[in-house]
């Protein structure tokens, strides 16, 4: 099969690969559409240390089945699926409660790092245990499906959250994950949102798609804007999505006392926390990895036109125009959002 293989640290190679070996409790699935994530582009210049070539990147993909493995029951070949990006034991004690994201023996597909390594979906081919297989609704595209993965992020994020009805919640952040967020947020009832960000084309794309309101995140009159959005208390609850201690810092300030912020974004590996705001405000700090469980929810969202994920897509090129558009994602081509290889 034809697969594009990260071959070192900025380099790749489309080239002929064997097809996975399926184990007994697993499926092959044919990929019709796989995105590029943001965490592919920042593995492959090894910035992240989690992307050791030589790899099969991957882990945002739909197609179809055409082989199971012998335990496999209630798949055939045929049915149209998605698949998680998280493959977990389904035997621990996270696993267990539900937890699935936080598993003890956790694989990410298309991941190699030093505890593990897993060819993912940039090929024709991809094996992934059936037990993170889920059915697409007949109403949606491969190419819809392929997002899920992100919808499920948002998801996750939001289900984390405290949110009573009526409360007015600030999204720092208005990139494809901040926009989801949003939609998310809508759909789940919440009536005031504000996006905020710094590139005013992604502000009016989040009122678009539901925002209630939008502002420039360096604005001088950003604090009044949320006083008035947010009755002078300060909103109920923010999401970081981006991830600097600069957004860490104005997501806690934007809060009200008792409100919560939830850390969606990691852009960097540490930041800085104003403890003592955080301690004597009473802010709850919600971390959020990933999914749990949210596929089913996250696929009907989009299948209903409740989430909209076609505003994101920008390009569906071919697997062999891989490399060029991993390049143009990684020089942050302006404009430029998710990426579907179809192989």
């Amino acid at each position: 099969m034809k697969a594009l293989v990260l071959k070192e640290y900025g380099r790749f190679i489309v080239e002929d690969v064997p097809r996975p070996r399926l184990q007994p409790d697993e499926a092959l699935v044919r990929v019709r559409a796989c995105g590029i994530c943001g965490s592919d582009v920042h593995g492959m210049d090894g910035s992240t240390g989690r992307r050791i070539p030589p790899l099969i990147m991957g882990h945002e993909g739909a197609g179809e089945i055409t082989e199971v493995g012998p335990a496999v029951k209630g798949w055939k070949p045929k049915d149209r699926v998605t698949f998680d990006s998280t493959i977990y034991c389904g035997r621990c004690w996270h696993c267990l409660r539900g937890e699935v994201n936080l598993c003890d023996e956790r694989r990410v597909l298309g991941v190699s790092c030093a505890e593990f390594r897993r060819d993912g979906a940039f090929a024709e081919f991809v094996a992934v245990p059936a037990r993170i297989l889920y059915r697409l609704p007949d109403s949606l595209s491969f190419e819809q499906a392929a997002m899920v993965e992100a919808v499920s992020v948002a998801a996750h994020a939001v289900k984390r959250t405290p949110l009573e009805a009526g409360a007015s919640v600030a999204v720092l952040g208005a990139g494809m994950i901040g926009s989801l967020v949003i939609q998310v947020l809508k759909a789940a009832g919440c009536r005031r949102v504000i996006a905020l960000d710094l590139d005013g084309d992604r502000l009016e794309l989040a009122l678009r798609l539901g925002a209630t309101a939008a502002a420039r995140a360096d604005s001088p009159g950003l604090a009044a804007t949320i006083r008035r959005f947010s009755h002078e208390r300060g909103v109920d609850a923010a999401f970081d999505v981006v991830g600097l201690a600069t957004t860490v810092a104005a997501a806690v300030g934007l809060v009200r006392k008792g409100g919560s912020v939830t850390l969606v974004g990691n852009a960097e590996p540490r930041a800085d926390l104003p403890l003592q705001a955080v301690v004597t405000r009473q802010v709850t700090l919600i971390g959020t990895c990933a999914s749990a469980g949210e596929y089913p929810a996250c696929l009907e969202l989009i299948a209903s036109g409740r989430v909209n994920v076609t505003e994101f897509i920008s390009a569906t090129p071919p697997l062999e125009e891989g490399a060029e558009w991993f390049g143009r994602l990684h020089a942050r081509e302006k404009g430029l959002m998710k990426v579907l290889l179809k192989p």
